[in-house]
């Protein structure tokens, strides 16, 4: 071990313990997603304009004090975000062409993705922050 990493090391042992935060894991866009409060991410487009406020409802799992992942106690969990941004995603191009058929074709996507904030998670309608 080198002094460099020895001195790594304890920097992350010198870290507070702090307790465990309240996560949840989301279902938007057919992808899955873990977030926290405060937490910022992109998702796939939602159609709304920036400043409103989202409710994503399909939550999979909440997790703080207790763990609740069974479909009858996340009946009326909720996750409430709020967009604060859009993006566009890398530029794909793609081209195809059949040989000796004189078929070419070019073709292009670039995904537009949404920026939230999350600012609540609730298990069951209580906050559980």
């Amino acid at each position: 071990m080198t002094a460099s990493e020895a001195r790594e090391r304890a920097d992350v042992a010198a870290l507070p313990v702090t307790s465990a935060a309240v996560y949840a894991v989301i279902a938007t866009g057919g992808k899955q997603a873990r977030v926290t409060e405060g937490s910022r991410l992109e998702v796939e487009r939602l159609g709304v304009d920036v400043g409103t406020e989202v409710t994503f409802t399909p939550v999979l799992l909440v997790d703080g004090d207790s763990v609740v992942s069974t479909p009858g106690d996340l009946e009326g969990a909720t996750v409430t975000a709020t967009v604060v941004g859009e993006a566009k995603g890398p530029k794909i191009r793609g081209f195809t062409y059949r040989p000796k058929a004189r078929t070419r074709r070019k073709w292009g996507h670039r995904q537009h993705y949404a920026t939230i904030e999350v600012t609540s998670i609730a298990a069951r309608g209580n906050d559980r922050s």
